[in-house]
């Protein structure tokens, strides 16, 4: 029995040290230990020894096993790491190689016009509000002084939700809604995006606008005059020649446009500024006492202006694009010039 162990130990080891892979380890092991391996079939022959026989033939046949699971275990590890050292040859990285470079998109224009803006206005104490892009009739009709029966919902051409819901028309319900909000002083500017039903080369369904107001006492024309001529030339230049001339909004009374000198011509005169050297930039005026009663300031007290600015037209100027639905269409070749 004792001469049958050691070959059979003999085996074992050898058997294990020519396994070539996990696999076959596995057989190897099966083989010796398994249900009906040969160390399990000397250990159903213990039964034929003599009984001062059988410790000493145990220990033996525990001694092999012993060993066997450590050289299994030692094997095993070895042929997996001969595997993870295959793999790594295999697939090993080249640093030398040159790097796949990264694409970094880009700011849009209009986002970067909008930053410049609010940068600006930011300086002149102007804080920042939002609200909501579908908004109720009242705040984007009624309380600025524009009723159900006013032309001027016709020059909206408005998308309606619902009777009570539209898409925003311009940036303005946020006035109302700070105002409402807020007691006078108020000075704050609202960036946000805009919606009518127009398209063509330089109208968008979908744009964005920024509105400014302020509301204090003692507010007069000539603050808004100066608050808006410092922020153009602050954007284009110290030598912008600027212009108001007299309009009508809803919302303010009296109201003006402003224009400036032709970007492109410098005010001599193109197909841009149709040969008139100006340009129509944003309209503003002093907020009309409707307004104001309609978020319950008391216009005796206080009086304030507001101007209004498409965002899209001003990139349009100072980048000099010329078709609108460039600013939509995402096109990474336009975009990665700005």
């Amino acid at each position: 029995m004792k001469e049958r162990l050691e070959k059979l130990q003999d085996d074992a080891l050898s058997a294990l040290r020519a396994a070539a892979d996990e696999k076959s380890l596995q057989d190897v092991r099966v083989r010796f230990l398994g249900k009906k391996g040969e160390l399990t079939e000397v250990m159903k022959g213990m039964r034929e020894l003599a009984p001062d026989q059988r410790p000493v033939v145990g220990g033996l046949i525990n001694k092999v096993k012993e060993q066997f699971e450590e050289l299994f275990s030692s094997r095993r590890e070895a042929l997996q790491q001969q595997a993870i050292d295959r793999r790594l040859a295999q697939e090993r990285v080249d640093v030398t190689l040159p790097g796949r470079k990264h694409f970094v998109g880009h700011k849009h224009p209009v986002t970067l016009v909008t930053e410049e803006i609010v940068a600006i206005f930011s300086r002149l104490g102007f804080t920042v509000e939002e609200g909501p892009e579908i908004e109720q009739d009242f705040y984007n009709f009624e309380a600025l002084n524009i009723p159900r029966d006013h032309p001027a919902r016709d020059m909206q051409d408005t998308f309606y939700i619902s009777d009570d819901l539209v898409l925003r028309t311009h940036t303005s319900p946020v006035q109302i809604r700070t105002m409402l909000r807020q007691p006078p002083p108020v000075k704050v500017i609202a960036p946000g995006t805009v919606y009518r039903r127009d398209s063509d080369l330089t109208h968008s369904p979908m744009f964005h606008q920024i509105e400014g107001f302020l509301v204090d006492k003692g507010i007069n024309f000539g603050d808004l005059k100066g608050i808006l001529t410092h922020f153009l030339k602050e954007y284009f230049g110290e030598k912008l020649a600027v212009r108001f001339r007299p309009s009508f909004f809803p919302f303010t009374e009296p109201s003006a446009e402003v224009d400036i000198a032709c970007v492109i011509c410098s005010g001599q005169g193109c197909r841009v500024c149709k040969g008139t050297g100006w340009l129509e930039i944003l309209g503003c005026g002093m907020i009309d006492p409707e307004v104001f009663a309609a978020v319950a300031y008391d216009s005796s007290l206080y009086s304030g202006f507001a101007f209004g600015m498409g965002l899209e037209r001003i990139a349009m100027l100072k980048y000099g694009v010329n078709d609108l639905r460039l600013f939509f269409e995402n096109d990474q070749r336009f975009l990665c010039q700005f």
